[in-house]
């Protein structure tokens, strides 16, 4: 791995105490440490966004699974909070950017570490896309005049696909924009749009439960799931809480901007993933039990934005739907800024195409440019598909879970082999002179019960279901979309890795000579 010798680090700026901690690893502080304990729990936080994803994917886990699909909820979370406790403990100790590529590397090895970075880097490009579409959801609710294409909003529907991909660009542009002005005034568009966020998914669950329809006995049935019997309901119901609880390791993707990142980051990713789950859960519950009907196919079609404008009035409902357009655009936001980070630190250990353009930093605003225009483009790309045909919609949204999902089990696998071996410990103190986060004697079954969560999952996630992936019949593409874009993720990568490979073999001689 190339890194920069410690006799290179550049002396600490006065408000950066925190920045010789990236000696040890060979790494010079050239992002700047601005973020604080909120900051990096907005971050982890704004990544998952419940409004965001809660509202992008409850139609499909209700049309699937029917109201027993609420059980799915608490069961991810669970899943998730395994896997948060393992990388708590690697945010501890490694407290780097590029959390998921520079910790699967230390615990097994560069090549590992680079395609478990290589696929998570990519997944967070699709994450991108898929959290910029979700305005549709939300956007036409609101005022009819969003609906710049056509006139039909589903996000199923020609129209309300094509909608959605170019108000997608247009956000994906602004989010772009403010990941390149500077890293402080990223941080505060975060904790705004995070606040917001909190105190809006509060009023929606009050007002939801406060105007119940039902009790919470119908969680138990599934009335109108498309899915027959109740583990396929189950399963493919799923999706929707595994796409909301995913990205909880941003804060550990900012360790470098974070002050006294030891002590915080452990504690705000299990803060954020549990907030998010729990706050999550809630809405799902509330949205159950206050929809007017759950058999008129309004909730398989238009999902949360149909229960908060018919339930509680076109005003509050529009309200609300604007705090989750605040939640949308923070989120696409956060996820582009993880990327960034994700690219900018294999870059600059040279695994990357123009790792040197990449990995450059603006002195001024501390932010790297040319990772932020490339996560803007990629993902602006992948919207085009959604002019293809409606499915993609579901197809980038399912693809970038397990690409995540995936990468996840990179790491929490590795550090199963180290913690068998005997060869994994957390010791040392962090900022404050207390312990490192630590599992200690719970560290080898809740990191075994992550591993397997992890892989289970990312096999249902994948498995190309017909019914799912192409209901409409006749586009094999979108119903192996997701096999076959992890298969060319993969060969892209070994075929760039053989590529560096031949190029050193070559160099190596003429260095010799030299």
């Amino acid at each position: 791995m190339t890194t920069t010798a410690p006799s290179d680090v550049r002396p600490d700026p006065p408000h950066s105490p925190d920045d010789r901690s990236l000696t040890e690893f060979g790494y010079r502080q050239e992002l700047h440490r601005s973020l604080g304990r909120y900051a990096s729990f907005a971050a982890g936080f704004s990544f998952i966004s419940v409004l965001t994803t809660v509202f992008q994917f409850f139609a499909f886990g209700y049309a699937f699974g029917g109201p027993v699909f609420f059980w799915t909820w608490p069961a991810v979370l669970l899943g998730q909070l395994l896997v948060a406790a393992c990388f708590a403990e690697l945010a501890a100790r490694y407290p780097i950017s590029g959390a998921i590529y520079q910790w699967s590397s230390r615990l097994s090895n560069l090549t590992f570490g680079w395609f478990a970075g290589w696929i998570m880097v990519i997944g967070q490009i699709v994450v991108v896309a898929a959290a910029a579409l979700a305005l549709q959801l939300v956007l036409p609710a609101i005022w009819s005049g969003f609906q710049l294409i056509g006139t039909e909003t589903a996000v199923t529907s020609a129209d309300g696909a094509a909608n959605a991909a170019v108000l997608g660009v247009i956000l994906l542009a602004l989010t772009t924009l403010v990941n390149i002005l500077d890293n402080r005034v990223m941080s505060v568009i975060n904790r705004v749009g995070v606040t917001a966020e909190i105190i809006g998914a509060v009023l929606i669950i009050v007002l939801l439960l406060t105007h119940s329809e039902r009790s919470p006995g119908i969680t138990f049935h599934t009335t109108g799931a498309a899915q027959s019997g109740l583990f396929g309901a189950l399963m493919v119901g799923s999706f929707a809480a595994a796409y909301v609880m995913i990205g909880f390791d941003s804060a550990g993707e900012m360790s470098e901007e974070t002050h006294h990142p030891r002590r915080t980051a452990p504690r705000t990713i299990l803060v954020a993933l549990g907030a998010a789950g729990l706050l999550a859960t809630l809405i799902v519950l509330g949205g159950l039990l206050a929809a007017p009907s759950l058999t008129d196919g309004h909730l398989s079609v238009d999902g949360l934005s149909y229960v908060l404008t018919s339930s509680l009035g076109d005003g509050v409902g529009r309200v609300l739907l604007a705090d989750v357009v605040v939640a949308i655009a923070v989120a696409t936001l956060a996820i582009q800024t993880a990327a960034c980070r994700m690219l900018f630190s294999m870059a600059r250990d040279g695994q990357l195409p123009f790792s040197a353009r990449l990995a450059k930093v603006n002195p001024r605003t501390g932010m790297p440019s040319a990772p932020a225009v490339v996560v803007g483009v990629l993902a602006a790309v992948l919207l085009l598909l959604n002019f293809a045909s409606p499915d993609a919609f579901l197809a980038i949204g399912t693809t970038c879970i397990v690409m995540l999902y995936l990468a996840y089990a990179m790491v929490t696998g590795p550090l199963l082999v180290r913690r068998l071996r005997g060869q994994f410990t957390v010791e040392g103190t962090d900022e404050a002179g207390a312990k490192l986060f630590s599992l200690g004697r719970w560290g080898v079954p809740v990191n075994a019960l992550a591993l397997l969560y992890g892989l289970v999952m990312t096999v249902n996630l994948a498995w190309p279901r017909a019914a799912v992936y192409d209901p409409a019949g006749g586009h094999w593409y979108f119903q192996w979309f997701t096999v076959l874009f992890l298969t060319a993720t993969v060969v892209t990568g070994v075929a760039y890795r053989a590529y560096k490979a031949r190029a050193a073999v070559v160099e190596a001689p003429e260095a010799v000579a030299a």
